[in-house]
């Protein structure tokens, strides 16, 4: 199979792309993976660096939007793994635009071409914000969208939009749902590298109002497991929710991440709450559980100490994308 990866110089899609390129997904039918990446503020040719030599791997630097390289890709290419979205809730907050042209325009293109060329497979990367915010139980993948920023708006748009497709044009549509993300090479304005970044420096942390918003952490490499065990197994036009079994509140996380750092609670700021900040996410897996045989496998603990350790290693990886982004913000 011909995979063509969308924004796989990002977080998750590149840690998707090497644990798919070094053998970490067994079985897999993947014979050649094109990474289409516009390279914006957090995305990072170097994320491939482990894996740039090897010769199925082909990078092209683009935009999901530009209509004619989409096209011209997705023909040479049996299935579409599509991660590439803008992402980060504050920024869509400030600037609602760029996230409707990306995730809503942007998957639109894709599919226009998927369904052209008749493509094997789309699976649609989405988030466990569309649901919005729930105060008790947990979200199973037949719930009301109910997204509260335009971040998730935008993304409940796409999820639409991939699964109308389905129904439309009989195009072969799998779409999974995330909880909040953690692991290595995740951009430093995301909460736990923003903290840890700026706790190794010495520095303080903000903490948004009371701290009592929960979410439910997964791993990078389980999301990425979910993802591929959905490209090779997941039933056409279904959704998966894909999370990690540990819900925690942000006042929580932050006692954590002060423990691993060696630091006390002078080193928290509150600052005013987000806007429309949803109270709490929490995802149903049984269904990929119980279909695909899914499990979360790395406990957070441990999970969240290898991924500090990374961040005290990997500095020059970090600082000069703390520094973009504090410029790109000014």
């Amino acid at each position: 199979m011909r995979l063509l990866v969308t924004g796989g110089a990002g977080f998750i899609g590149s840690h998707y792309v090497r644990t798919l390129l070094s053998g970490g997904f067994q079985p897999s039918s993947v014979s050649a993976v094109t990474v289409l990446d516009k390279l914006t503020y957090s995305g990072n040719r170097a994320n491939l660096d482990p894996v740039a030599a090897d010769p199925r791997l082909t990078f092209v630097q683009g935009d999901i939007c530009d209509t004619a390289l989409v096209d011209e890709l997705v023909a040479g290419h049996d299935a579409v793994v599509h991660f590439a979205a803008e992402s980060h809730v504050d920024r869509s907050i400030a600037s609602a635009a760029p996230f409707v042209v990306t995730n809503v325009l942007g998957t639109q293109t894709l599919l226009d071409a998927a369904a052209r060329h008749r493509i094997g497979r789309f699976l649609h990367v989405s988030t466990d914000e569309v649901y919005g915010s729930i105060e008790t139980g947990s979200w199973t993948e037949d719930w009301p969208l109910a997204p509260n920023s335009p971040y998730a708006a935008s993304k409940a748009g796409s999820d639409l939009l991939a699964l109308a497709f389905h129904r439309t044009h009989g195009l072969d549509v799998v779409v999974t749902r995330c909880s909040n993300n953690y692991g290595p090479y995740q951009f430093p304005e995301k909460v736990i590298p923003l903290f840890v970044s700026n706790l190794l420096d010495g520095g303080t942390v903000p903490l948004y109002g009371d701290g009592g918003n929960v979410r439910d952490w997964l791993h990078v490499h389980d999301h990425c497991v979910g993802i591929h065990l959905a490209l090779e197994k997941g039933r056409a036009g279904q959704v998966y929710n894909i999370g990690g079994g540990t819900e925690m509140t942000n006042k929580e996380l932050t006692g954590e991440l002060l423990a691993a750092l060696g630091a006390g609670w002078d080193r928290v700021v509150p600052v005013t709450d987000r806007k429309g900040h949803d109270r709490r996410y929490s995802l149903d897996i049984t269904k990929i559980s119980e279909e695909l045989g899914y499990a979360p496998s790395i406990p957070f603990a441990r999970g969240l100490a290898d991924t500090v350790q990374w961040y005290r290693d990997n500095r020059a990886w970090w600082e000069p994308l703390r520094e973009r982004a504090r410029l790109e913000s000014a």
